[in-house]
């Protein structure tokens, strides 16, 4: 039905839902062919019933448009979306998106994983760059993506109302020459749409026509319905008591309680104007408009003028747009600020929208990629195709060729093996030298592994608050009980011959298992020595007991040679070194919590520290 350059445009209000079908002319402008809209309960008792409802409605409009198996570009309420104007610092095009990420992570009050979200630069000017931010909760989002699918119609994009209206709004009276302000009175929400030259702002306040309907109800203990009623047929804007004096007691009731509902409305918008000069550079407006099914009541305008001391008029979302013959022009002219939605809808198909945000289910962003590869996987299945026949064509040509051609290679290949098999047997030659090598170099690198141990604990532990009375290196450090650690080096060292002066050790030997041989196989509860710590013994003093630790960090943090996780060989015939990060109670063996705990000028501590590189002790 809808060909190309037209619109099939839905609108997903809180007590409306309205379809259009817009199309473009010849001339380039926009043309209303088709129109129609359905009612639902805004009742706020009745929530569960707000999607059921929904459903309903689209499905009868679709029905009524003969718009079943389109495409169809929907907006929804501002109630239902988070909109954010952000101001950027003055950054490169390439770095605005990863900015804009930050920044959604920021702003959104939900996890961004869990949001459907879309943006658009609207200035670059200064210093400063803004942007519009726009979210929506993803369930929310596929609820009404649901109900659109049932209809049996499939998602073009997804706008919001505000974006939607602030399109048409620029569309019809981009060129008044004066700030402006439309509001945009829905069921449950109100949408401030600002326009002040190129500058745009938008905000949704809590106030609506369900408002109004839920106070005549407290007001005179009805059922929301009932209320609803009163207010469309009989109900009235108080403007000050003049006025009501010339009303019935009845509707003068009324009158006042649908005032005193609404006098909560200006504030905002002046709260709003506010916001908008001071924070983004905008002029107080001089005109307002008003929209939304909420500015059907009689002497609303009235109110207004009133309250704002500025003109108000009624917007006309057609004041530019073109009216088919397959519409009721008498009903489409009565509801012409009611459909300002389905002309900002329509206008991204004359790509004249200045804003274009797309809030489309994940679902159909992936079905948009999947469409957008498949002429792309087409071509490449045909050149693919294309490239295998030519391949055969060509392969059976020169296999004829290639088999003469191999039979006198074969001859000039024998004769080069005598060239090929010494260069062979040198390379493994090579390669078994390479690691001897390795090994004897392994063996020098290790001459100077201490030297640089100790120099890295000097380096960190080298202040007036700490001295250091042992250093040691530790066999096979035990996880499972950290104030008992295993074997230090010094344990395993039997003393052969001391001298008499000082006792001195002036040769030693080291005690090691037994060489394991055929006859003396290993027991599976061996565990092979290795060094994988060092244990720092030593004083400290001053205030706090924290100075251990932190030279300790600073040290692992630096250092080559220590770290903060501990290597571990596992027992069995196949031992496999594990690697566990030691906690502080593990690393701090013994550490007094002040040195008066000993009585002393200085409180002892003990640390294990590991070893980046453990080696097993042979």
């Amino acid at each position: 039905m809808a060909e190309s350059q037209s619109v099939l445009a839905l609108n997903i209000g809180s007590q409306r839902v309205t379809m259009g079908l817009l199309s473009v002319s010849s001339n380039g402008g926009l043309i209303l062919k088709k129109y129609e809209s359905s009612s639902i309960l805004a009742d706020p008792a009745a929530e569960m019933t707000r999607l059921p409802q929904i459903r309903m409605a689209i499905a009868e409009l679709v029905a009524k448009l003969g718009a079943s198996k389109e495409k169809v570009s929907y907006s929804i309420s501002g109630q239902s979306v988070f909109t954010r104007f952000i101001k950027l610092p003055a950054l490169e095009s390439s770095d605005i998106e990863q900015l804009v990420e930050f920044e959604a992570q920021q702003h959104v009050p939900f996890p961004i994983n869990e949001v459907v979200w879309d943006w658009q630069l609207l200035s670059n000017e200064g210093d400063e760059k803004e942007v519009v931010l726009v979210a929506i909760k993803s369930d929310a989002l596929d609820d009404l993506n649901d109900c659109v699918k049932e209809a049996e119609v499939s998602t073009n994009l997804v706008d919001a109302s505000p974006m939607a209206l602030a399109n048409a709004f620029i569309y019809n009276y981009g060129d008044i020459g004066e700030p402006a302000v439309l509001i945009d009175i829905g069921a449950r929400t109100s949408n401030l749409i600002y326009m002040d030259g190129s500058k745009i702002f938008t905000r949704t306040i809590a106030i609506g026509g369900a408002a109004v309907t839920s106070a005549i109800a407290k007001e005179y203990n009805v059922p929301f319905v009932e209320a609803e009623t009163q207010k469309c047929s009989n109900g009235v804007v108080a403007l000050n008591t003049n006025h009501t004096t010339q009303l019935d007691d009845l509707t003068a009731a009324l009158a006042s309680c649908i005032r005193t509902s609404l006098n909560r409305m200006p504030a905002e918008i002046a709260r709003t104007t506010n916001f908008f000069r001071s924070q983004h550079g905008g002029q107080a407006p001089k005109r307002v408009f008003l929209a939304g099914g909420g500015s059907d009541l009689p002497m609303i305008a009235d109110f207004f003028q009133d309250k704002l001391r500025l003109p108000v008029e009624f917007f006309n979302a057609l004041k530019k747009v073109s009216v088919g013959q397959g519409v009721d022009v008498d009903k489409v002219s009565l509801e012409a600020h009611k459909i300002g939605e389905l002309v900002g809808l329509g206008l991204r198909a004359k790509d004249e929208a200045r804003l274009n945000i797309d809030l489309v289910p994940q679902l159909v962003e992936q079905e948009r990629e999947d469409a957008n590869k498949r002429p792309k996987l087409i071509l490449a299945s045909s050149l693919i195709m294309g490239a295998c026949l030519v391949f055969c064509i060509t392969g059976f040509l020169a296999k004829g060729k290639a088999v003469k051609d191999s039979k006198a290679r074969k001859s000039e290949l024998n004769g080069l093996e005598r060239f090929s098999n010494p260069i062979r047997h040198g390379r493994e030659d090579a390669a078994k030298i390479d690691e001897v090598v390795s090994k004897y170099s392994a063996e020098v690198n290790g001459r100077v592994y201490w030297l640089e141990a100790l120099n890295d604990i000097k380096t960190h532990f080298a202040t007036p608050e700490l001295w250091l009375t042992e250093f040691e290196p530790v066999l096979n450090f035990n996880l499972a009980d950290s104030s008992d650690p295993s074997t230090s080096y010094k344990e395993i060292i039997e003393p052969v011959i001391t001298s008499s002066e000082g006792g001195r050790t002036l040769l030693a030997k080291i005690k090691l298992e037994p060489k394991l041989t055929k006859k003396n196989r290993p027991n599976p509860d061996y565990v092979a020595p290795m060094v994988n710590a060092v244990r720092l013994r030593g004083f400290w003093r001053g205030e706090s007991n924290s100075i251990v630790l932190e030279r300790f960090k600073n040290l692992v943090d630096k250092s080559t040679v220590f770290g903060k996780e501990i290597s571990k060989l596992s027992t069995g015939r196949k031992p496999v070194v594990e690697k566990v990060t030691l906690e502080n109670d593990q690393i701090v063996i013994k550490n007094t919590s002040s040195p008066a705990d000993e009585d002393k000028l200085g409180a002892s501590f003990e640390l294990i520290i590991p070893l980046n590189n453990p080696f097993i002790l042979k």
